[in-house]
């Protein structure tokens, strides 16, 4: 998709009535019969208050060079919220953070791979691993959180 296509997307997205857009369903394309992609979406469910559309996505890769998801930031889980991308364990926290201030240049937040102890990959009696969130999209790529 190129550019100007996605910018009017976007401009377009930002038109809709904040109502409107809330009462969306959440896509999530995840690695067909991923575990703990369910153990995420169900804490956005509850979280959001919104169904969550669990996809399974034999291509995904395709989903995200479309939604720019940096490489080095894959995980088993693309969801689009209200317009924004999320690749992998993103708190629900810095998904509402980033999606009330809407960053100019931020398309989306990435936690690459999956560590231990991030959302839907908590493990009892096991400490959890330290992650950052990235942010990216047209403004690049920064630290948009930090965990553990």
């Amino acid at each position: 998709m190129n550019r100007p296509f996605r910018a009017a997307i976007a401009a377009l997205l930002m038109g809709l009535p904040a109502t409107a857009m809330a009462a969306a369903d959440i896509a999530m394309h995840r690695d067909p019969g991923c575990g703990c992609c369910e153990k995420w979406a169900e804490q956005v469910r509850q979280q959001f208050g919104r169904k969550v559309r669990i996809i399974d996505d034999a291509d995904r890769g395709a989903l995200q060079r479309r939604v720019g998801v940096p490489a080095d930031q894959a995980s088993c889980h693309t969801a689009i919220v209200d317009g924004m991308a999320f690749e992998g364990h993103v708190p629900i926290a810095d998904m509402k953070r980033v999606l009330a201030q809407r960053p100019r240049g931020v398309s989306g937040l990435a936690v690459g791979g999956m560590p231990l102890g991030s959302p839907g990959m908590e493990v009892a009696g096991m400490k959890a691993q330290p992650f950052s969130v990235i942010a990216f999209g047209p403004g690049g790529r920064r630290i948009y959180a930090r965990h553990g």
